[in-house]
Order: structure tokens, then sequence, then C-alpha cells
């Protein structure tokens, strides 16, 4: 890093080597299988070309929505956001660099306080105060799918900014595969520690199809 490289610029290089799905992207349908302690549940998903999400077959409400809101996490991450439309009104500076090398990037003008770090062009860790809620996710490991990195293994904890009493810790091990010209995720397997209990549940995805665009009669 030179010293004419500056915090936004830095920024600006990791935010764009993420891996997003482009305008082209035509969504995809998959089976999904859910595993958490003994109890099964299978059920079909789909993914829009709008970045909608659909989960159907699956009888248990809270299952069901626990399957919607990872998928808007996966929309979330792949959904590609130009940096001006993101972060163009914010301003960057460098924070400390820590023992790994990641250097701290600090935001003013963020409207939910977030702070990251960046580490060999990728945004390492999040950083961020949400209401009552705040929250760090730190990223251990990534996929170089070649357009840009995807985090396969990652952890968040979650604190009360008040009195910071962590109320959460969720660990991620994400895995992918190409389908087509698009890297979608094939399982996650999440470790939630809450109250000193651990819970882990697994999202399994198979018979992934991309979507055939809609003819126009």
């Amino acid at each position: 890093m030179t010293e004419s490289t500056n915090a936004r610029d830095l920024f600006r290089a990791a935010y764009e080597h993420r891996y997003t799905w482009d305008s082209n992207f035509p969504g995809y349908s998959a089976d999904i299988e859910l595993k958490q302690g003994d109890e099964v549940y299978n059920g079909q998903i789909r993914i829009n070309p709008d970045m909608t999400v659909e989960v159907m077959g699956i009888e248990d409400e809270e299952v069901k929505q626990s399957i919607y809101t990872q998928l808007r996490d996966i929309v979330t991450h792949r959904k590609r956001n130009s940096f001006e439309n993101s972060h163009g009104k914010n301003k960057f500076s460098f924070g400390e660099k820590d023992e790994t090398g990641a250097v701290e990037i600090l935001v003013e003008g963020d409207s939910m306080g977030s702070n990251y770090k960046v580490r060999d062009n990728e945004i390492c860790l999040v950083s961020r105060v949400m209401g009552r809620m705040a929250f760090v996710i730190n990223t251990h490991e990534s996929l170089d799918t070649g357009e840009g990195f995807a985090a396969s293994r990652y952890d968040a904890v979650f604190r009360n900014p008040q009195t910071d009493e962590i109320m959460r810790e969720l660990d991620f091990e994400d895995q992918f595969e190409k389908i087509g010209d698009y890297y979608v995720m094939t399982r996650q397997v999440v470790h939630s520690k809450e109250n000193g209990k651990v819970i882990t549940t697994e999202f399994n995805y198979s018979n992934i199809k991309l979507l055939e665009p809609a003819t126009v009669s």
C-alpha cells in the first residue's frame, strides 16, 4: 500500500472485488433440505432474476422464515450495487492496522455507523450498529471465484451496544458450486451460540437449475 493510496480508494477496490451476480443473472431454483438436530425439512426455493425469493413446500412457518431469511442474506451479498450508489456520500479514513495486516477503514456519513477492515483487496471485517444491536462479522476464509471473493468461513458476534454484552454468536461455513456462469451456494452450516447453548443448522441445496428467461408472447 503506497502513501498515495487513500482510504476511499482502498475500500472501493475491495468493495468492487466482492463476488456478485451481473445484470444477466437469470435466477435459479433448487431443492432445500434443512437439518437441525434430529429434525429434517424438505422443500423448494427460488431466487428470481429481480432478486425476490420464494420458499415452497415447507409447512412449518418458523422453518420457512429461517430459509427465507437465509436466502435474503444470499441475495444481499450477491446483488450488485455500484460503489457510488452504496457509499458515494461517505467519507473514509484509515484506522489501525492489526496483527494480520488488515487495515481498519473508518466511515463518516454512514447511517448505520459502519466500519470495516480490508486485507489483500478483500473486506474481511464489517462492524455495524443498528439501533439496539451492534454486530461484527469477521471473515476467515474466502473462495476466489476469479471474478471476486465470496466469504466461505466467517463468524458474527451480536452485542448490546449500551452494555457491550454478547447476545449471540454465529459461525458460518459456506460451500459454492458454479452452475452455468454463476456461483451459487450449495451448503451452509451455521453454529449458533446463545445463552451458552449451541444449535447447529444445515442448509443443503441440490438439483440447482438456472431459470429459463421468460419468453415474450
